[in-house]
């Protein structure tokens, strides 16, 4: 009787080991994926505000990215960027939804003539990933705020 609860204990472990370990994998990625874009945000600033001057951007697309560009720079926000990483992530996820707006409107071609980072960095399979990234860490309530402030 005893090795039976012994052999349950332990097939049990192995679930819970292996289930726990792919529950924490996608989030290492993404936090890899959330970090690695903090990194790049003085890149993105300096597009944004590239983006403000450039004559082939509508006026619109323009105030989206004063907007954007306020909310980066502004330090209290729906999530104060006093808090390490999390502080960073709504500025993230609004950021890429704006300039997956300006792509789509003013055109990649726009955007690249004032993108000092690497390039990669604009393709929509990495914006894809990033707002994916992002998604993990911030609640569902604030996500749906910050896509309808764009």
């Amino acid at each position: 009787m005893s090795a039976d609860i012994d052999g349950t204990d332990r097939i049990l472990r192995r679930i819970h080991e292996r289930t726990a370990s792919r529950r924490a994998a996608p989030r290492r990625g993404a936090r890899r994926t959330v970090l690695a874009t903090i990194r790049e945000i003085p890149h993105y600033v300096r597009l944004l505000a590239g983006l403000l001057t450039d004559s082939r951007v509508s006026t619109l697309d323009k105030l989206l990215v004063g907007g954007a560009l306020a909310y980066i720079l502004m330090p209290v926000d729906l999530i104060p960027d006093v808090i390490p990483f999390f502080g960073q992530v709504d500025d993230i996820y609004l950021l890429v939804v704006a300039l997956q707006r300006l792509i789509f409107h003013a055109g990649t071609r726009v955007v690249a003539d004032h993108w000092g980072g690497d390039p990669d960095a604009l393709t929509p399979g990495h914006l894809r990933q990033v707002l994916f990234a992002t998604s993990f860490f911030l609640p569902r309530r604030l996500r749906r705020r910050l896509r309808a402030l764009v």
